[in-house]
């Protein structure tokens, strides 16, 4: 059973990235980090994202603001793929830092930014 839910949120993960989700192990990565990858995966795609209650878009907007706002640069590379893939324009992405800047500061908001604009740049 845990195998087929793993599946599913690589399943899920894919659909929504449009690419499939690949989590190899880096150098000098202890082999239990395999187990932090899949649980991690399978909470996120398998459990939270097909959830009801928000729509695709707004899952989509919230989460590149929540990776915005604490400062992951590898997630929010990720939430702004999710979200140019899912229909989210760039326009839009640049509206949420705009208001990102009120709440989380304008260093963060830039800091972000720049991540867009590299994300943005992968599509042409």
């Amino acid at each position: 059973m845990p195998e087929d839910a793993y599946a599913r949120a690589l399943e899920n993960a894919e659909g929504l990235l449009g690419r499939p989700l690949t989590l190899p192990l880096g150098p000098g990565e202890p082999a239990v980090g395999a187990d932090f990858r899949r649980l991690a995966t399978q909470h996120t795609f398998g459990d939270v994202w097909p959830r009801g209650g928000l729509d695709l878009r707004a899952r989509c907007l919230v989460s590149v603001a929540v990776a915005a706002a604490l400062g992951t640069h590898e997630p929010l590379r990720g939430q702004l793929r999710i979200a140019l893939h899912s229909g989210v324009t760039r326009e839009e992405i640049v509206e949420v830092f705009i208001h990102l800047a009120a709440y989380a500061g304008a260093a963060r908001a830039f800091d972000s930014y720049q991540i867009a604009v590299a994300v943005f740049g992968e599509g042409d």
